[in-house]
Parts: structure tokens; C-alpha cells; sequence
């Protein structure tokens, strides 16, 4: 079941691209007053692009569906794994499993646009295809200063659980919390977590950018995007003496230390914090 989760949750993440993507695209509502305006696509469309987003609608409900009519005879109940807090929906409810399909897919969704966020290349004057992608997906948010991208991440985590948190509370979900101050806490727990789920992902940047330094891969866009990419994560090494001849060492120090920040400190902070009966989330 927990496959099947996560399939669906990418199938309704590529619907939503799939909308953002026909929604922003030139050619989907050309304007006869411009060069773009007179060009038109030459094969038939068998699906209007608007249908993208009640389709992604329908998968959810559906999903939700799917869980209460299998989940509670397979003996599954779905957890949604937040980092400092798991929480476990009820599968023989309508209710809950609504709760947590719509979760789930806000949960993909908001790693997904924050991991966007770390890659776009806000210096690139002529960007790759790659990048234009990633700057299509991103809107005008992708040309923001990075404070300001920040600040919107850490408030779009705190207004997704500050507003589901009377509708968890409702379903038995969680406990209520006392005060404002816990709240937003826990909120930025979340967030927190969020910024955590980048040693899924940076590793994979460098380590494809060490094999392409050594191993001529040939000219592709994907490449040039990872290399770039790499370049900028690495750039506060390169004061350091890490190249040895042709040997840099750079990519597999980054590798090091994101795993050191990024995954023992956390673990190390909340195994002491045990140690001492204390945890880390506000009640």
C-alpha cells in the first residue's frame, strides 16, 4: 500500500505540472497580436488542458476511496510523515482518508516547488532548457531575491498547518495545542524537516558531478543543468585547497557535509534529547 501511495502521489503531481505547464504555456492561448499569437499547434489535442486540474481533484477523491474500501481489510493505515511528527489517519473513514489523500499530495507538491527553489539558477543570463523549465514551474517566484523565497516557504508551511490543524484536531488526528506560540512552533518543525529533505537531493547533484568530471557523458542539457547546479552548491568550497592535480575533492566533501548537517546533527540532537526524556515537539 505504501507503493501504491506514493505512485499516486507522483501521478497526481505530474497532473498539476501537467495544468501549471499548459496554464503558462505561450501557445496554449496565443494572442493573434503578437509573432507567438499567429502560431498554432498542428496535432489535435485529445485533452483540453483545463481538464488537468478537475482530474487531479477526481485522483484524490478516489485515492481516498481506494484506502477506506481496502486499507482497513489489508490492516494499512496511512501515516503522513512530517519529521519531527507522523501522523495516522483512521482508513475506514471517509473523512480521514480524504483528510490525508489531500495532505499527502500538498506534502509531495510543497517538497517538490521547495526543491525547485534550492536549483534554480538565479544568475544564469541565458539558461539552460532545464532551467527554463524550472523557471516555468516557478513563475515569477523563481526571480525573487532567495531571503524572500525563504521567508514564503517557511509561511506557506506555517498557513498549510495552521489551517489543517482544527481539521486534525476534529478527526482525532492530534491533540489540541494550548497556545499560538506552540503552534507556530510546530509549524516550524515542519518547516524545518522540509529543509532536511535536501540531503535526499543535493548528494545526487554532486555525485552525478563528480562521474561527469572524469567520464565524458556527452553534450546534453541535463548535464550542463547538473553541472551548473553543482558549481553553485559548491561555490563556498573553492576557497579551499581540494584539487589535487585532476583530483577535486570538492563534490565529495559537500556530500560530507550535508550528510553531517543535514542528517547526523538532527539525529544526534533528537537522540540526546530522548536521552534526557525530552522531545522536540510542543505539545
Amino acid at each position: 500500500m505504501g507503493l501504491i501511495d506514493f505512485i499516486l502521489n507522483l501521478a497526481a503531481l505530474s497532473l498539476w505540472l501537467s495544468w501549471r505547464s499548459h496554464h503558462l504555456d505561450p501557445l496554449a492561448r496565443p494572442l493573434p497580436v503578437t509573432l507567438v499569437g499567429t502560431l498554432r499547434r498542428a496535432e489535435r489535442r485529445r485533452l483540453e488542458g483545463w481538464l488537468f486540474l478537475p482530474g487531479l481533484l477526481l485522483l484524490l477523491a478516489l485515492r481516498a476511496l481506494l484506502y477506506r474500501e481496502i486499507g482497513a481489510p489489508a490492516g494499512w493505515n496511512p501515516k503522513l510523515d512530517l519529521g519531527p511528527v507522523v501522523l495516522a489517519f483512521r482508513s475506514d473513514l471517509l473523512l480521514p482518508s480524504l483528510a490525508y489523500s489531500a495532505l499527502s499530495f500538498l506534502r509531495v507538491a510543497t517538497v517538490f516547488y521547495f526543491w525547485l527553489l534550492v536549483l534554480v539558477n538565479r544568475g544564469a543570463l541565458q539558461p539552460d532548457p532545464i532551467q527554463k523549465l524550472v523557471r516555468l514551474q516557478l513563475g515569477r517566484l523563481g526571480r525573487w531575491p532567495w531571503p524572500i523565497q525563504l521567508a514564503l516557504s517557511i509561511g506557506w508551511v506555517l498557513f498549510l498547518w495552521v489551517s489543517f490543524q482544527p481539521v486534525l484536531v476534529r478527526l482525532g488526528v492530534i491533540t489540541p495545542v494550548h497556545t499560538w506560540a506552540h503552534l507556530l512552533e510546530q509549524g516550524l518543525l515542519i518547516w524545518a524537516a522540509l529543509l532536511l529533505s535536501l540531503k535526499y537531493l543535493l548528494p545526487i547533484f554532486l555525485l552525478l558531478h563528480l562521474v561527469a568530471s572524469y567520464v565524458y557523458l556527452g553534450s546534453n542539457p541535463l548535464w550542463e543543468f547538473i553541472s551548473a547546479t553543482a558549481t553553485r552548491l559548491l561555490a563556498p568550497l573553492r576557497p579551499l585547497p581540494l584539487r589535487f592535480a585532476r583530483l577535486d575533492l570538492a563534490p565529495v566533501l559537500g556530500v560530507i557535509l550535508i550528510f553531517l548537517l543535514l542528517d547526523w546533527m538532527p539525529g544526534f540532537i533528537i537522540l540526546k534529547l530522548a536521552q534526557q526524556n525530552l522531545s522536540l515537539w510542543p505539545q
